[in-house]
């Protein structure tokens, strides 16, 4: 069974993935991104590469994707909590996604460009 994130590995931690967008997700002891990609296409493919590497942590994430955007959650229910799977899959998923556009502000709507492309 995963354990929780102890507060020194919380405070080395955190805050550089804080640098990268991944924020906390309110009420939750929780860490959430989202990234937008040029197409679909794209955003598929970091979600199968982020599904291999998943898999292999045996940790999955709570994601969604609309057309070019997913949004992800990192928590480990096990704990009910941050734990260091989270932690390496946060990093995996980081190297993964390449140069996609971060939404570092997660109080902002998510705009997918299927909602873009349908204001023309």
């Amino acid at each position: 069974m995963a354990e929780l994130l102890s507060e020194t590995d919380r405070a080395n931690t955190l805050p550089d993935l804080g640098e990268t967008g991944w924020g906390a997700v309110p009420g939750r002891d929780a860490i959430r991104k989202i990234w937008k990609f040029r197409s679909f296409s794209e955003a598929w493919a970091f979600m199968s590469r982020c599904a291999l590497a998943a898999e292999k942590l045996n940790h999955h994430p709570e994601w969604s994707n609309i057309y070019n955007v997913v949004d992800v959650t990192l928590t480990t229910h096990d704990c009910d909590g941050l734990s260091a799977l989270d932690i390496t899959l946060a990093k995996r998923m980081d190297k993964f996604a390449g140069g996609a556009e971060v939404q570092k502000d997660h109080s902002e709507p998510v705009a997918c460009l299927c909602q873009i492309h349908s204001r023309k």
